[in-house]
């Protein structure tokens, strides 16, 4: 595990929270969706998901369903963590 992988994570406001939240089915999702609102490490928590296609759970806010359109969509992109991070520049430096 890369250093940046563990820094981001140890930032994650799920750290503390019962992984069996986190992978769930059905309604229970959008409960969990939750614990990712406001996360200060949402978006490289999803670019991980994305590059790595992890298939289950609540990552970066996002739903295992979710994710897999999004990679349809997108079958372009060769880096999540790349496009995330330059997107998530770009908003901060137009707000």
């Amino acid at each position: 595990m890369e250093s940046t992988e563990r820094s981001w994570r140890a930032g994650a406001l799920c750290r503390d929270t019962d992984p069996d939240e986190l992978f769930v089915r059905g309604a229970d999702q959008n409960r969990a969706k939750v614990v990712c609102m406001g996360c200060p490490v949402r978006t490289e928590c999803l670019a991980e998901a994305l590059d790595s296609r992890i298939s289950f759970g609540i990552w970066g806010g996002m739903t295992e369903r979710e994710r897999r359109a999004l990679l349809r969509r997108r079958p372009d992109v060769t880096s999540w963590a790349e496009l995330l991070e330059s997107a998530k520049r770009d908003y901060v430096r137009v707000s």
